[in-house]
């Protein structure tokens, strides 16, 4: 009996568009696993696999491509190896590189009959959502938070793209609760990641990216105080490697830097002062012999911690960290930079580390501590995932890959599985695009440029006045702005000279309101970059002139009521809000930039290979 007496029984006719299909899947994590697995044996005739990520201790128990000899190696070249023997007619090519490549094209993305997006960070998504919508590719995109999945089917200019409704975007927290007045556990979490341990061990805890340094009127002083505590810190520093050195760190942190915070009467009025930590008292309680060693404290990850356990543990990651780098130091090659240490959810020195010092300050704060598994699951960014999730909506996105491809888009669903037991899953038809869409609903055009000649000064009057139409109240941005009527710095400039090379997109966004009619759509540029010859003196050339139809008018309940019924002007309407909202004056050109939802200020986001979208 063939291998392909069932699959062939199944699927009918759809199999031998299967058997020739050429698909691209980009992620190689917890539902990449599955997805694979799943091409592989139902017999897909050409798979592409691309993930930049290696394998993690941590991915193991449910990416069941990878064994632990695998470790620190390609997710991508060990999947194609694992893969492959499952079914040897299938012929997978992987990359171990970024999606977002300039060899991965829009022509090597139209080579494809359809896209699988598994992918862990939003950026990536969004990038692979517009490569598909300008190749005219087909996506099904995929994800999974915990028991909870969804698969979402893209068709260019047929269904709703991955931007068309706002993502929420990853929590950063203001330094000033970080650093004064944690209330809750992932506060002290992040202090101990992003501050203590960058500090003492690492990178300035300025480059961390769960902390947002950014300077106002309200945070100015904190922030200094902030930098002063830091140099404290690195004079401490000084003691590296010495038998005192966990004794001053632990003195400066828990003792020091708490009466510090005291002595700002004003601002315990209203809440819990926090109450220093005394090391001597500690040391006492472990040279009594009432605590157990660290390496059995640490060993146990389910239990909470006591504070003399937190302590113990505290100090012999000081000291094992401590050792680590004063190795690394020694033999690093001279004029090397600094070494330094990273955290790593899977190294037991900086988690162990983490745990302890998250935990102690918390004690000062009269926070909850949080066992060991609590805060490696919140200081390594992960939600608990769920193998039999990633292997539901796997097998999901194969269902309606089977749809696309026997051109029957009409029966393709959005498909959402939950927890809740009246109802596993939940499906809703394709919605259009959103004609407010920044990605899809925009007039698309390539264009051949030489990037070392063409200015955009010449952009803009060649192309975009003379060939196009277009108005001086024009504004062109990429992942900056590059351009507008108020901002011309750029225009001597080269396309090369502002990195605008083969592969970026160039958004042109129209600002002309003409009487009684509404500006263009957005228009967007993909760049070929390309030494072109024949014409004399060419620049540039354009692929075709694009059709750029105008915005849709407002509708009339967009129209606020108090505003018609006083007459009052967009000017009025827009004070109030910011009076009422509480928003503050945004600079004009980051009006331009795409909007998406903020998160809440208590809400976390953790992410795993599979996350899509998380609450708290």
């Amino acid at each position: 009996m063939s291998r392909e007496t069932y699959v062939t029984e199944s699927l009918g006719d759809i199999y031998e568009r299967v058997k020739t299909a050429r698909v691209l899947m980009v992620g190689a994590g917890g539902i990449g696993c599955e997805l694979l697995k799943n091409l592989v044996l139902i017999g897909f005739g050409e798979v592409h696999l691309v993930d930049l990520d290696t394998i993690d201790l941590s991915n193991l128990n449910r990416q069941f491509l990878f064994g632990r000899e695998n470790i620190k190696k390609s997710k991508a070249l060990v999947a194609k190896d694992t893969a492959s023997k499952f079914n040897p007619n299938v012929n997978l090519v992987a990359y171990h590189a970024n999606i977002k490549d300039p060899r991965f094209s829009v022509a090597w993305f139209q080579s494809f009959d359809l896209v699988f997006n598994a992918l862990d960070n939003l950026d990536a998504r969004r990038y692979v959502n517009r490569m598909c919508l300008t190749a005219e590719v087909p996506l099904i995109e995929s994800g999974t938070t915990g028991f909870n999945g969804q698969v979402q089917v893209i068709v260019k200019g047929k269904t709703e793209c991955y931007d068309c409704n706002p993502k929420e975007v990853p929590k950063t927290f203001p330094v000033c609760t970080i650093r004064t007045t944690p209330s809750q556990a992932i506060h002290c979490i992040v202090w101990a990641k992003s501050y203590l341990f960058s500090t003492i061990f690492g990178i300035d805890e300025d480059e961390s990216p769960d902390l947002d340094n950014s300077v106002n009127a309200d945070n100015a002083l904190e922030i200094e105080n902030l930098r002063r505590e830091n140099a404290e810190l690195q004079r401490i520093n000084d003691a590296f490697g010495t038998s005192e050195f966990c004794r001053l760190v632990f003195e400066k942190v828990f003792k020091i830097d708490i009466d510090r915070l005291l002595s700002m009467e004003d601002a315990w009025k209203h809440r819990r002062a926090p109450v220093p930590i005394l090391y001597d008292e500690l040391q006492k309680i472990e040279d009594a012999g009432i605590n157990k060693a660290a390496s059995k404290v640490a060993a146990d990850d389910q239990p909470v911690w006591s504070l003399a356990e937190n302590f113990v543990v505290f100090k012999d990651s000081v000291e094992k960290l401590s050792a680590r780098l004063v190795e690394m130091r020694k033999t690093a090659p001279e004029g090397s930079p600094r070494p330094a240490l990273s955290f790593d959810k899977d190294d037991d020195d900086t988690l162990d580390f983490v745990v302890a010092a998250a935990n102690l300050r918390s004690h000062v704060f009269g926070i909850e501590l949080k066992s060991k598994f609590e805060i490696k699951q919140m200081a390594g960014n992960i939600i608990p995932a769920i193998a039999t999730t990633n292997a539901i909506i796997a097998g999901v996105c194969v269902l309606q890959s089977f749809k696309l491809l026997n051109d029957d888009q009409a029966h393709a669903k959005a498909v959402f599985l939950s927890r809740r037991p009246e109802r596993i899953f939940s499906t809703e038809s394709l919605q259009p695009p959103n004609p407010e869409c920044a990605v899809c609903s925009v007039a698309r055009c390539g264009i051949e440029v030489d990037v070392d000649k063409l200015t955009i000064g010449d952009f803009v009057e060649q192309v975009l006045r003379d060939k196009l139409g277009y108005s001086d109240e024009v504004s062109i941005v990429t992942d900056k702005l590059l351009y507008d009527v108020e901002f011309d710095d750029n225009a001597d400039k080269t396309f090369k000279e502002l990195d605008v090379g083969d592969g970026t997109f160039i958004t042109i966004i129209d600002e002309d309101e003409p009487q009684g009619s509404t500006p263009r759509v957005n228009l967007e540029f993909l760049v070929y970059a390309k030494e072109l010859t024949g014409d004399g003196q060419a620049t540039y050339k354009l692929t075709h002139i694009p059709q750029i139809p105008r915005r849709p008018a407002p509708k009339p309940s967009e129209v606020g009521a108090e505003e018609v019924a006083t007459g009052e002007g967009k000017s009025a309407a827009k004070k109030r809000k910011t009076e009422d909202d509480e928003l503050v004056e945004v600079n004009p050109t980051d009006a331009k930039k795409p909007k998406v939802e903020t998160v809440d200020e208590d809400v976390i986001v953790l992410e795993d290979d599979e996350t899509i979208e998380i609450e708290e």
